[in-house]
């Protein structure tokens, strides 16, 4: 056969292939709302919804968790969204992408995951809203977020020894 005619068959080949396949949409734009559904974990009657909207250059949290008991407990996003285990370990540790130290949500240099805590009324429910600077939305998706069973005193290191995980969930886009 012709190498020319061979080469202008194959251009052509390609080109209907190429035409031929579906392009895949890819979103150039920044999520602007995700959510976390917290399932119990460490036998715990723990549940709950965690959302995260940007606002501006910032990020806006709203959690809503009952089945707590009454008084302060750790609330943090963990580097993994894995949670698998019985007692959420398989979350890993406290996102913190910048290697600082363990801190309060108001600290200067703290764990990108450090949300401070949430505090559950008599009957076991927490509200918390607070928006957080130096959080991005993107670094965040596929995470979790663990509720601790104890208060973080927002100094210990690396984890504010805040006890133990009675509660986890992975965070994923929402609808806007």
């Amino acid at each position: 056969m012709n190498r020319k005619l061979l080469v202008a068959m194959m251009a052509a080949g390609m080109a209907t292939a190429l035409v031929s396949v579906p392009r895949l949409a890819v979103a150039a734009d920044e999520p602007t709302k995700a959510i976390a559904v917290l399932h119990s974990a460490s036998g715990s009657d723990v549940k709950g919804t965690v959302t995260f909207t940007k606002s501006g250059d910032a990020v806006k949290v709203v959690a809503e968790v009952s089945g707590l008991t009454p008084g302060k407990h750790g609330f943090h996003v963990h580097e993994f969204g894995d949670c698998s285990a019985k007692d959420a370990t398989s979350a890993g540790g406290h996102f913190n992408p910048t290697d600082d130290p363990h801190a309060g949500h108001d600290a200067d240099k703290r764990h990108m995951g450090d949300l401070g805590n949430l505090e559950a009324d008599s009957s076991g429910k927490a509200r918390l809203e607070l928006t957080d600077k130096m959080m991005k939305l993107s670094a965040v998706l596929g995470k979790a977020v663990i509720v601790h069973e104890k208060a973080d005193d927002l100094k210990t290191q690396p984890t504010g020894d805040a006890g133990g995980r009675v509660a986890c969930g992975v965070i994923g886009d929402a609808k806007p």
